[in-house]
């Protein structure tokens, strides 16, 4: 476990250690899309991880799914994101914000402009969302014609721009988890007939555009993106090409010379170890439920670089501390994940606060 708390050079940075807080939605936003109140203190808690990745943030009124979630296309969301990155940065932290496009995993009672959601194929995904009104089915989307397709690479790029006005080291592009970018890998989610479908290059097509768009507006050395090979969320199924895609993707992806790829690893060993071979930069992977006596397993092998841990993280604002003394860890709140206000957010002790108490 030791290497985990060697220093490693990820793009333009260099982190003091390998450890990465990953993306989690806390549903804690303002109305507008703005950070909440709380949010710079929650950040800026857990910044003694080599990397905070941020929960999705939309890049456009259309890429929000969920109820207050936080967005990053306006001077407000600016604003808010300012605080957060400055706190962040006094503790000595790094922060990428996540740009999440959730595309048809969305319910217009979740958004200001009570529009369904858009997405490659006019295809519902098949399950409930959570609303304001209680759990709801997910109406079909609405497919988005090519040049909408375009201005939604245009609407990265200028989210990615917003992003580092607010202080954000980076961005990383959410391409994991059924949301936007994935549905366009999936034959269930894509049945498109133009450029964006069919084959698995076209298939790929709006992940490199985003990616590459993103890279040139900031630089590649900025830019991430993370994805999760196999998922099957919320209807997503990329059938037998599915490896290959990713096999393909990745290949497309190391040209651009990205900060780093984020793999969400769903169990396939062998596309796992394709992955590390076709991607030269700083790959960092995520087993969700890793056991404790597991952390630090896939840096020592040198399948990754570095490692991302969530709900450890979320639960234990000193989670590096912790593992340094092989202190116990506090216990996630559940019951906090989404909503409400300080309780299950910034309200878990350090090791300090409970030896005081």
């Amino acid at each position: 476990m030791s290497k985990l708390f060697d220093s490693v050079r990820v793009g333009r940075y260099t982190l003091s250690n390998r450890l990465v807080m990953a993306p989690m939605t806390r549903s804690r936003a303002q109305a507008d899309g703005t950070p909440g109140e709380l949010a710079a203190e929650y950040y800026a808690q857990r910044a003694s991880v080599g990397l905070i990745v941020t929960e999705g943030t939309q890049p456009s009124e259309d890429g929000q799914g969920y109820l207050t979630t936080p967005g990053i296309y306006s001077d407000a969301h600016v604003a808010g994101w300012k605080k957060v990155t400055s706190a962040v940065h006094a503790r000595g932290g790094h922060l990428f914000i996540q740009l999440m496009h959730a595309g048809r995993m969305s319910h217009p009672d979740n958004t200001r402009h009570h529009r369904v959601g858009v997405a490659p194929s006019a295809i519902a995904p098949g399950t409930a969302m959570f609303t304001a009104s209680g759990m709801q089915d997910i109406p079909v989307p609405r497919a988005l014609t090519t040049e909408e397709i375009r201005q939604t690479v245009q609407d990265f790029r200028t989210a990615a721009r917003r992003a580092v006005d607010a202080g954000a080291d980076g961005v990383e592009i959410h391409g994991a988890n059924a949301y936007l970018v994935q549905q366009f890998f999936a034959p269930s989610a894509n049945t498109r007939t133009d450029v964006y479908g069919g084959s698995l290059e076209n298939r790929a097509r709006f992940a490199l555009e985003v990616a590459a768009a993103i890279a040139g507006e900031i630089g590649a050395d900025r830019t991430a993106i993370r994805l999760s090979p196999g998922t099957t969320l919320w209807g997503i199924d990329e059938g037998a090409q599915g490896p290959d895609l990713y096999r393909y993707l990745v290949a497309e992806l190391d040209k651009l010379g990205l900060a780093w790829l984020h793999i969400a690893h769903q169990g396939n060993e062998a596309l796992m170890t394709d992955i590390r071979k076709l991607w030269k930069g700083a790959l960092i992977v995520n087993r969700a439920g890793r056991p404790r006596e597991q952390i630090g397993a896939d840096v020592a092998t040198g399948l990754a670089d570095l490692e991302s841990y969530g709900q450890m993280v979320l639960a234990n604002p000193d989670f590096v501390t912790r593992l340094q003394r092989n202190a116990a860890m506090n216990a996630a709140d559940r019951n906090g994940f989404f909503g409400g206000a300080a309780q299950g957010y910034t309200d878990y002790p350090s090791l300090s606060e409970v030896a005081s108490a």
